[in-house]
């Protein structure tokens, strides 16, 4: 589904960056600018510098001189309003409305939001087929623009099926039961030169540790870690008892 994301009178470069950068990372790049504060707004370095590296949004940006020229193709108009309006179009959360949205079919969406200074206007929210308004503190309810685009963004990618998370990294192999044995016999071996555990009288100590270590679901990198450790505690305590060397 076309989905378009219009910046009606947009006062602050910045604003229109950090805009861009919102929108790629949901997923989308067609951004429209109607009659902005600054003619050259989309080569300013504040615009720049927000958008992050998202420059293929704003290469492809457009700006226009009315809200109609930015309308073109779009059959479905969501307006953006902190404030219910008393007359217009119903108000309703991004989430109610656009996950019941994404179901239809639509030649394109079309997502509206006003200037920093004043919002949108009433005849432009009045033609559009909802207000959508983010469920937000009473007492502090007003958002930048382009986190209010953001979270409209996120939520109209959530209602067309979202992204798969990606793994940062790949999943480490568990250890088996043999490497978890040795690395026990590693760490009784440290904890007997720590004086830790004493031999003679060990108690539970080891097989504590065995269903600790099983309960943790140790990873082959975890076990050369500890076992680390305790060739370190050995060498150490080897160092030790072998006292300092005298010259004669």
């Amino acid at each position: 589904m076309q989905t378009r994301f219009v910046l009606i009178q947009p006062s602050h470069a910045g604003n229109v960056g950090a805009a861009a950068r919102a929108m790629k990372t949901m997923g989308f790049d067609d951004l429209v600018l109607v009659a902005p504060r600054w003619a050259n707004v989309l080569r300013r370095e504040e615009t720049i510098q927000r958008a992050s590296g998202a420059l293929d949004v704003l290469n492809k940006c457009r700006i226009v001189d009315t809200l109609d020229d930015a309308l073109d193709g779009m059959t479905h108009l969501c307006a953006t309003a902190m404030t219910a309006r008393d007359f217009g179009p119903p108000t309703s959360t991004p989430r109610q409305h656009l996950h019941t949205l994404a179901g239809t079919e639509q030649g394109g969406v079309a997502f509206l939001f006003g200037s920093e200074r004043f919002g949108m206007r009433n005849e432009d929210v009045y033609r559009c087929h909802v207000a959508l308004s983010i469920p937000s503190n009473p007492q502090f309810g007003s958002l930048n623009i382009s986190a209010a685009l953001q979270v409209v963004a996120y939520e109209w990618r959530l209602a067309l099926g979202g992204f798969a998370v990606q793994a940062a990294i790949s999943p480490s192999a568990l250890a088996d039961a043999a490497q978890v044995s040795g690395m026990l016999t590693h760490l009784e071996q440290a904890l007997v030169a720590l004086e830790f555990l004493d031999p003679a009288a060990p108690k539970k100590l080891m097989p504590r540790l065995n269903a600790l270590f099983n309960r943790a679901n140790v990873t082959q990198e975890e076990i050369h870690i500890l076992r680390g450790i305790a060739k370190a505690v050995l060498q150490r305590s080897v160092g030790r008892a072998a006292g300092p060397q005298s010259s004669v």
